[in-house]
């Protein structure tokens, strides 16, 4: 196991290496690229091969929607998404709001 940094080359001598991503150390979202140079017993270095591994987020958010049970006629209200979240690293970056039924439009 190793914890990659940037431009910071790390040698073994196996031929396989995890890379280990912690909260402290993690890969950013995107193209990430590796590089491996092997030498063999006499010295000479090999031209670099070189890899791209694209990190996704998959994981869904989950909306928390707070709401009033009841309200006076004619009275405005607030509606809250605060206690929405998203896995860490990641953040919720955009609320929709949207009223999707009344008495005068029910569910369809």
């Amino acid at each position: 196991m190793a914890e990659f940094i940037p431009n910071k080359p790390i040698e073994t001598t196996e031929p396989k290496i995890e890379v280990t991503v912690t909260p402290k150390n993690p890969l950013a979202i995107g193209v990430n690229r590796f590089q491996l140079i092997v030498i063999d017993d006499a010295g000479n270095a090999s031209e670099p091969a070189v890899v791209e591994v694209i990190v996704r987020d998959t994981n869904r958010p989950t909306a928390v929607l707070d709401a009033p049970k009841q309200v006076e006629i004619g009275r405005s209200f607030s509606l809250a998404g605060d206690r929405s979240s998203d896995v860490a690293p990641g953040k919720v970056a955009k609320y929709i709001w949207t009223l999707i039924s009344t008495p005068d439009f029910p569910d369809r």
